[in-house]
């Protein structure tokens, strides 16, 4: 999690950290957030003293790539409103929101697992991902492209309890998923 006050990197050891998250998001996509620290390690070209050293237990590794991957999924949605309308903006952003889910095997049980370490990232999920999901949604709103009874926490919780499984191969969500999103649409009949 975002610290108030983060400690300074020299460039070498930020470009460490940045290969080693970005390691870390590969190994865990593919074998789960209990692979072996050495395989992290060797995907990002490091030892495993230097992952141990700005990461001494698991579950900060395990934190900070996912603090880092919600931070990259709400930051996604500013490039959508930009470049879509608003109703398609949010279809896409559900859209990535359904492949960060799906890509967290092993998450689910590491934070009911009472490693006080991840006692803070639901409400960091929340927070982030809410806040978007609420921007997008009130976007959609005001074009009258959507429904406006619906709760963005809800909706987010909807969306995440039906992108568990991995997406198709083309990388398409949960049909269900598109089931739910059409059912926000505002329906001219």
């Amino acid at each position: 999690m975002p610290s108030a006050e983060p400690r300074r990197l020299r460039a070498d050891a930020r470009q460490n950290v940045d290969a080693i998250l970005q390691a870390a998001r590969t190994v865990f996509a593919r074998s789960g957030v209990d692979a072996p620290v050495r395989e992290v390690a060797t995907e990002a070209g490091v030892g495993v003293g230097t992952l141990y050293r700005h990461f001494p237990q698991r579950a900060d590794l395990v934190a900070a790539v996912f603090t880092s991957e919600i931070d990259d999924t709400a930051a996604e949605a500013d490039r959508l409103r930009a470049e879509y309308p608003p109703g398609e903006a949010l279809d896409r952003w559900v859209t990535r929101f359904t492949r960060f889910v799906a890509t967290k095997q092993g998450l689910s049980a590491a934070l009911h697992s009472g490693d006080p370490a991840f006692d803070a990232l639901p409400g960091y999920f929340v927070d982030r991902l809410g806040h978007v999901v609420r921007e997008l949604l009130d976007a959609a709103i005001a074009t009258g492209e959507v429904r406006t009874d619906v709760d963005a926490v809800e909706l987010l919780q909807a969306i995440g309890d039906l992108s568990h499984r991995a997406p198709a191969a083309d990388g398409s969500p949960n049909p269900m998923v598109r089931v739910l999103l059409d059912g926000l649409r505002v329906r001219g009949d």
